[in-house]
């Protein structure tokens, strides 16, 4: 393996990070910004009412990503056999 494989196979692991994480980050990110401005809008500044929501969309992104991002990292898996096993 020379140093040009090496990059790709870290590049494609740097993107299939990203591929993983961004629906969950985004989720959090939408949720975090509705219940923000929520509590701009009627006042209530209650520190710890973000929690309850965020935690709540964030595992149902799980459980509706989650067949997704199997399927991504059996990808990424069958790749990286196929790169062992043609060596």
């Amino acid at each position: 393996m020379n140093g040009a494989e090496v990059l790709d196979v870290g590049r494609d692991a740097i993107w299939l990070t990203i591929q993983l994480s961004a629906p969950v980050l985004i989720i959090g990110l939408v949720v975090g910004v509705g219940v923000g401005l929520l509590q701009a809008l009627t006042q209530i500044q209650e520190a710890t009412l973000v929690y309850a929501p965020k935690i709540v969309a964030i595992f149902v992104g799980l459980l509706v990503f989650l067949p997704l991002m199997g399927a991504l990292m059996g990808g990424f898996m069958q790749q990286i056999a196929a790169r062992i096993a043609a060596m």
